[in-house]
């Protein structure tokens, strides 16, 4: 397994990913358009964030891309970190690189010197909430309905 910045120029790889492993977007959105979601990971931020200060990962098992993830600074707050997407593919799951996966991108915060780290769960994700979990995550009390897709998303929290 090897973990490394992702950039724009791979978007094609990216949308090739998200392709192979369309289920999360399916989910979330009722559609995968690959090679829009694709341009999205590379510029999307949460409030108040510069999309060119985020780090925008790739997992590879054997030289395939088996994982994205986006992590943001300064949202919620300046001191904190935000995770704004983590995939695997079906295929890489079930075998610890979710965990591996994410103890990179806590490395990543914490050299940034962030507090806490963030992401929010949508209520239709019970695996996805149950990893966070189990990986050390909380509930803030924050909880809102999407008035896009419909969702109940939560925000979760850890402390660095």
């Amino acid at each position: 397994m090897r973990i490394r910045e992702l950039f724009p120029s791979e978007t094609a790889l990216v949308a090739q990913f998200y392709r192979e492993a369309p289920d999360y977007w399916l989910m979330a959105e009722g559609r995968c358009d690959p090679a829009a979601q694709a341009q999205d990971f590379f510029t999307d931020a949460p409030p108040n964030c510069d999309p060119g200060e985020s780090h925008r990962l790739g997992l590879f098992l054997n030289q395939r891309l088996s994982g994205v993830a986006e992590l943001s600074f300064g949202f919620p707050e300046p001191s904190d970190a935000y995770l704004g997407l983590m995939l695997l593919g079906p295929w890489a799951r079930g075998a610890g690189h979710g965990r591996s996966f994410l103890a990179e991108v806590e490395a990543r915060a914490r050299a940034r010197h962030a507090h806490r780290l963030y992401l929010a769960v949508l209520d239709a994700n019970p695996r996805g909430r149950a990893f966070w979990q189990r990986e050390g995550f909380r509930a803030t009390g924050l909880r809102r309905l999407d008035g896009t897709t419909g969702h109940w998303v939560e925000r979760l929290g850890k402390d660095l």
